[in-house]
């Protein structure tokens, strides 16, 4: 099991491989999987923008929307043996608002709004998210199946 951090990213195509990341508030998993190439990476964004911090778009790509997209990519391009699968299509979950009094930052919806408009400008389709709310998520994915697991507290798991 590869465990991503905040502001970190990776992607495999090794069967029996797992990405997993916890806990998951305001910040959003961006998941990429193909399932013709079995090829799977995630990364574990927590601010919209890199414009806020130059030097930590640097050090960590991941952390920020604008910046963790074409990094991610590119992690799967490298798995891929240097090519970007065509049946790409990404998976969203996260972007909540579970701290009580800071509903104005809304740092959670626009997360999501980073992500999507960052994947979109790679032409990347999301294919399904579980977004928003207000409980905290972990995530994992199985590379060689591409099945997603959802965990929240107090909650069934789910997939995605």
């Amino acid at each position: 099991m590869i465990i991503i951090g905040v502001g970190e990213y990776s992607a495999s195509r090794a069967p029996g491989d797992g990405l997993k990341t916890f806990a998951l508030g305001s910040c959003v998993a961006v998941i990429l999987y193909d399932a013709a190439s079995q090829v799977a990476g995630m990364a574990h964004v927590a601010l919209p923008d890199s414009s806020i911090n130059r030097g930590k778009s640097g050090e960590l790509p991941g952390y920020f929307a604008d910046t963790a997209v074409p990094a991610l990519l590119a992690a799967v391009r490298q798995a891929n043996e240097g090519r970007l699968p065509p049946g790409l299509h990404a998976r969203l979950a996260g972007g909540a608002s579970i701290l009580r009094g800071q509903e104005q930052f809304q740092i959670g919806k626009r997360n999501v709004a980073a992500v999507r408009t960052a994947l979109a400008k790679f032409n990347v389709r999301i294919s399904r998210e579980e977004v928003g709310g207000s409980v905290s998520r972990t995530v994992s994915v199985d590379v060689q199946s591409g099945s997603i697991s959802i965990f929240s507290p107090g909650r069934a798991e789910r997939t995605l």
